[in-house]
Parts: C-alpha cells; structure tokens; sequence
C-alpha cells in the first residue's frame, strides 16, 4: 500500500494577526542574510491574508507579487517595504545582543 503526501502550505495554518506576525518575526529571526527567505515568508503571510487584496494594498500586481515573494530570487528592497506596509507590519531596527 502506497502512502500518499500532500503539501504542507504553512498559509493555511496562519488564522489570526498574531500568529501571521509571530511567523514574519520568526523567519526574520532565522533568514540571516538570505532575503529570498523573508521573501517567502511574506508571500505566506500575504496568501494567508488574501494575495489579491495585498498586491492592491501594495501597489503591485497580482502576478508581480507572487513571482517577488516566491522564495525563488530575492525582490527589491523597496517591494519588501511595500508588501510589509500592506500587511500592516513595520520594520524596526534594534541593536543585536552582544
């Protein structure tokens, strides 16, 4: 008897704000230097949230915002910055521990 997968889709599992930004905190936590991972993370939280009304919030199209936060290349800063804000999140920079 063969077993069957299907793919995990963290989107599904994202119900509310907190756990939406607890997730962005976590991957900023664990990205290092790599963009493309922060890149993903906001497109799970954006297609948790409703993809459409993000790109609309942001400014951006539809099809744009789903190839910038594929996890497969590393957007513009400035399309990080505005997903971030269609979210309704904000950056904010604080010293690392010594």
């Amino acid at each position: 008897m063969a077993t069957t997968t299907t793919r995990y889709d963290v989107a599904e599992h994202l119900r509310n704000e907190e756990e939406m930004r607890l997730y962005i905190e976590a991957a900023f936590e664990e990205a290092g230097d790599d963009a493309a991972f922060i890149a993903k993370a906001l497109g799970d939280v954006a297609r948790a949230r409703g993809m459409t009304q993000v790109a609309r919030d942001a400014g951006l199209s539809r099809e744009s915002l789903y190839k910038a936060l594929s996890g497969e290349r590393s957007p513009d800063f400035s399309t990080m910055l505005k997903v971030i804000r269609a979210l309704g999140l904000r950056l904010h920079p604080e010293p690392l521990s010594a």
